[in-house]
């Protein structure tokens, strides 16, 4: 069988509604978090398809966390061999730094539940499941454009929302797989300051999550899937 390993930078932030896609293509879904003992010792070019999901930190912040430039490293490894990799929020930055991007503090924090604009050139491919479709953000990073990359979507604050290179990596700065998941119970918990400083409320939030999480993690398994179907 065919493996799928999920890097886990916190324990809030999971594979959530992207695992059902991924074990429907044939995957055994593994993880790791980046606290294990062994982490650090990992060929990450070996599983056949990597996940890395979200988390708190900057990718700028290795002094803090001195496991950041190790994963950089021997991500760089697994994306110069064009090896099936998906980023989301904090995993699309690092990919973006893995190919040679600057990440950095964006203009302003991101969060609550929109559509993400899908640029032309994108409108056949995967992301066309979100065409329209509200979904979460939750970040306030972004990140120059790494070179030889397609950049795919844009919103109105930041204009990296989504890229991909070739066919086998994908990074995406949203979160459309979170809308069912009762994780989401421990983001607002542990950052409603986040919230607030976007301009937005928490109640709104939470009801915002309730009424459009289903239907943003329905786009987001279809596009995971039309992803999944197409990799080399």
């Amino acid at each position: 069988m065919k493996t799928a390993l999920i890097i886990r930078h916190v324990p809030h932030e999971g594979v959530a509604g992207y695992r059902q896609p991924i074990e429907d293509a044939g995957y055994d879904v593994l993880r790791v978090d980046v606290t294990d003992p062994g982490f650090a010792t990992l060929d990450l070019r070996e599983p056949d398809l990597l996940i890395m999901m979200g988390g708190p930190m900057g990718v700028y912040e290795q002094d803090r966390f001195p496991w950041i430039a190790c994963q950089r490293r021997r991500l760089a490894l697994r994306l110069e061999a064009d090896r099936p990799t998906l980023g989301v929020c904090f995993g699309a930055q690092m990919m973006a730094s893995a190919l040679g991007a600057k990440v950095h503090l964006g203009p302003a924090k991101e969060v609550g539940f929109h559509p993400v604009q899908i640029h032309e050139h994108a409108a056949d491919g995967p992301l066309r499941h979100l065409r329209g479709v509200p979904v979460l953000h939750w970040h306030g990073d972004t990140f120059t454009r790494p070179e030889g990359v397609e950049v795919l979507a844009s919103s109105r604050l930041y204009e990296h929302q989504a890229f991909r290179r070739g066919k086998n990596l994908l990074a995406l700065q949203f979160h459309a797989e979170m809308g069912e998941d009762p994780r989401f119970d421990d983001w607002m918990e542990q950052w409603p300051e986040a919230v607030v400083e976007a301009g937005g409320c928490p109640r709104a939030l939470r009801r915002a999550h309730d009424e459009l999480g289903p239907g943003a993690v329905a786009a987001g398994r279809a596009m995971i899937s039309d992803w999944l179907s197409a990799l080399n």
